[in-house]
């Protein structure tokens, strides 16, 4: 019976999200100059957790919390941790029913910045709205592209330099 009550939890979830598009209005295309992250690193910083998006000599950093960091990490140097977290779990639902992530588009709206996180189940792809930080470990976990604007890398992006930052 359990057996039967998670696999409808299961076939629920996917058919949730598969069903559901992002909130009207928030659905992100891939942008006009689209720039592909080349690499991720995750540093603790005096402020916490950064996640830093790296592509043509420059890093926009998005700070994140550090349940997010450590998934991230643990998705860029193929760690398994001994209890799956949120994204471990969401990146195992899909692949079990033959889903993946193909892209997540990052964007900065207000000074907080957005994931519009595409999904491709069958062959029918669905975009969602997500949190930048979530939609970064779940890219990484399937090891889809991360893309960001030219704009966006231009006016946030920073000249990566060496610093007193650690490598989580």
């Amino acid at each position: 019976m359990m057996k039967l009550g998670m696999l409808t939890l299961s076939n629920l979830f996917l058919g949730l999200v598969l069903s559901q598009s992002t909130r009207a209005g928030q659905q992100e295309s891939t942008p006009s100059d689209p720039v592909t992250i080349a690499q991720v690193e995750v540093r603790l910083s005096d402020h916490g957790p950064v996640v830093l998006l790296q592509a043509e000599g420059k890093a926009i950093p998005i700070f994140v919390d550090m349940t997010v960091a450590v998934s991230i990490q643990g998705a860029l140097k193929g760690e398994k941790l001994p209890r799956p977290l949120s994204h471990d779990l969401m990146h195992d639902i899909l692949q079990t029913f033959g889903g993946k992530v193909t892209q997540t588009v990052i964007t900065l709206k207000g000074g907080t910045y957005y994931g519009a996180l595409s999904v491709s189940l069958h062959d029918d792809v669905k975009t969602f709205d997500s949190r930048s930080s979530d939609s970064i470990a779940l890219a990484i976990h399937f090891n889809a592209p991360i893309i960001v604007g030219r704009d966006l890398l231009n006016s946030a992006g920073q000249v990566l330099e060496k610093s007193k930052a650690e490598t989580l």
